[in-house]
């Protein structure tokens, strides 16, 4: 990752999933010299290459581990009472993610339905009208480009922080106290996060599990995929493993299990964006407008810009840390406060200028892993862009309309909710003049870091389990999703 992290030295403005950049200032042209020097200048002071990792030191979607990882990906035989997988809440046509506020785990109506109309039964475990998970999912896509942290607060940690050597050093998870080395982490960041969503309850664990602890509930999943009986699941472990004299219970388990599971997460790589031909040198990749953008997002206040790449920083437009932009809590939470809260990094470190503070997320892709914000908030990236001009008017005119209809909860407790991260002495929003024509510009430059694959299906197709697959569990319960329209996804 070419020098993801680079800085300038006061974090202005961020922007995507967690949070979203807003930028002011100048557009930042210059008579004397056209927008393609200037943006040269830029991308050179910052390092850029294009690249934010090498798709050689990935496994393809191709190989036998990611496609059996798929296979498990896409498996309700990992969810507890057999309603969800890990696809339910992460599925590529949807982003990486579910395109959905917040998202709904297990007890789902349909459990085979995702993105728009999946909805909570209301004889489901502490129904309350809303979706039962309490922040946005984040998208797979990219997801071997971390090298430091995981999830929206960054529970899953590597201990060694050097660039594409995540897990060499130890990595801390849940399961270990912060800072400290978890043993059964895995080989990488990949792994050790996806040894978690089948641990919560609301995700993938389900409510009938409750007497089982972290491990128990893994090592639970795990034997019952190896207990089924019919040959499917063992023949391709042997296969992937080449241990043809292996057992179920010395080749199906927890650790082989979330490992491959990685491998297929892993292989989510989709970085061949015009941003990219762009910074390798083909100046027509990009528009007029998104190069205007750019350097509104480049460019320090000195220079006319707003300093954004002083947090999503490098190819990989991010610089794994944490802040706190005061982007609107809504739905459960995470129980802090009156009950209603998320205090993000807080509950993780313990420390008090945590609070409020989510990770910076890469913006690759960002075009089409909304909603945005930690708890999905925002319904286009104008409006999170627009958040930062004022944080504070942005919460008092915040739009509900935007996600009424999704039964988000507390809706109510918004404003109350996120005045307090406002007031938070930590507080690193600016207020920042920003005109339509640079709010449009730098939507343009954010759509220039898509990957065109990830908006085209039959592209995507190699990532995705649908009806035509031949080689389907036998038991049935791979997870075939279809979208509102009973179409498959």
């Amino acid at each position: 990752m070419s020098n993801l992290f680079y800085k300038t030295t006061t974090p202005f403005i961020l922007l995507g999933i967690s949070t979203l950049v807003a930028c002011g200032g100048d557009s930042g042209f210059n008579g004397s010299t056209t927008t393609d020097t200037q943006l040269k200048a830029l991308i050179q002071t910052e390092g850029l290459t294009g690249s934010p990792l090498e798709k050689n030191n990935v496994p393809a979607i191709s190989s036998p581990a990611a496609q059996l990882g798929m296979r498990l990906f896409f498996s309700k035989s990992l969810g507890g009472d057999k309603d969800s997988a890990c696809v339910s809440c992460h599925h590529p046509a949807l982003g990486g993610g579910d395109s959905l506020s917040l998202p709904i785990g297990v007890e789902a109506e349909d459990p085979d339905l995702l993105g728009s109309g999946r909805a909570h039964l209301a004889s489901g475990t502490n129904y309350d009208g809303g979706p039962t998970v309490p922040r946005n999912a984040p998208t797979t896509f990219n997801l071997a480009g971390w090298d430091e942290v995981l999830f929206h607060d960054g529970r899953i940690e590597s201990l060694l922080k050097t660039p594409h050597q995540n897990g060499a050093g130890g990595i801390s998870t849940p399961d270990s106290a912060f800072g400290q080395l978890d043993t059964s982490a895995g080989a990488n960041l990949a792994q050790a996060q996806a040894r978690f969503p089948i641990t919560s309850p609301e995700e993938m664990k389900g409510f009938h599990h409750q007497d089982k602890n972290n491990q128990q509930i893994r090592d639970f999943l795990a034997q019952r995929l190896g207990s089924f009986g019919t040959p499917y699941w063992l023949d391709k472990f042997k296969a992937v493993f080449n241990s043809p004299n292996g057992t179920a219970s010395q080749l199906i388990t927890e650790q082989n299990i979330t490992f491959l599971i990685g491998e297929y997460e892993r292989s989510q790589v989709f970085i061949d964006t015009p941003w990219k031909k762009y910074v390798e040198g083909d100046n027509t990749a990009i528009s007029d407008a998104a190069k205007a953008g750019a350097l509104v997002f480049f460019n320090t206040p000195a220079n006319g810009g707003a300093g954004c790449s002083s947090c999503h920083a490098g190819d990989f437009f991010t610089d794994e840390s944490f802040h706190n932009l005061a982007m609107p809590q809504i739905g459960r939470g995470k129980g802090d406060g009156d009950g209603s809260e998320d205090f993000g990094r807080f509950r993780v470190t313990g420390q008090a200028s945590d609070k409020y503070a989510f990770r910076t997320p890469s913006l690759l892709n960002v075009e089409v892993t909304g909603p945005w914000s930690h708890a999905g908030a925002y319904t286009t990236l104008e409006a999170t862009i627009r958040h930062h001009l004022n944080p504070q008017q942005a919460i008092d005119n915040y739009d509900i309309n935007q996600i009424a209809q999704s039964g988000v909860q507390n809706l109510a407790k918004m404003q109350t909710n996120t005045q307090k991260a406002i007031d938070s002495a930590n507080f690193e929003g600016l207020n920042l003049n920003l005109t339509d024509t640079q709010i449009s510009n730098l939507v343009a430059f954010l759509k220039t870091l898509t990957d065109p694959c990830v908006k085209n299906r039959q592209c995507l197709s190699p990532w995705i389990l649908d009806s035509t697959d031949t080689d389907q569990d036998p038991n049935g319960d791979q997870l075939i999703a279809k979208d509102s329209n009973n179409l498959d996804l």
